[in-house]
């Protein structure tokens, strides 16, 4: 799993059949507690907003989240973190 915090949104007026209805999250990855230049595009599971540090999953992982195996999604936020202890 990755952790990241919610950029901002991506919008995208079409795309496939199966993933009308979800919303798109630009997200900046964290590492080693802080932001890296490293940004993906995940699905959102649980209505993150923007600022928010959350939960991604990727690969299989990340289509078995939001209930199909044969979606084209790499990314998923699964979960929005309330805090982080190292």
């Amino acid at each position: 799993m990755i952790i990241g915090r919610v950029y901002g949104s991506v919008v995208s007026t079409h795309k496939l059949e199966g993933l009308v209805g979800y919303k798109f999250m630009l997200v900046q990855c964290i590492e080693n507690k802080n932001l890296v230049d490293k940004f993906l595009v995940a699905v959102d599971g649980v209505g993150a907003g923007i600022g928010e540090d959350v939960i991604i999953t990727t690969g299989s992982s990340a289509r078995v989240a939001i209930g199909d195996a044969n979606s084209p999604v790499d990314a998923t936020i699964v979960g929005i973190l309330d805090e982080k202890q190292c």
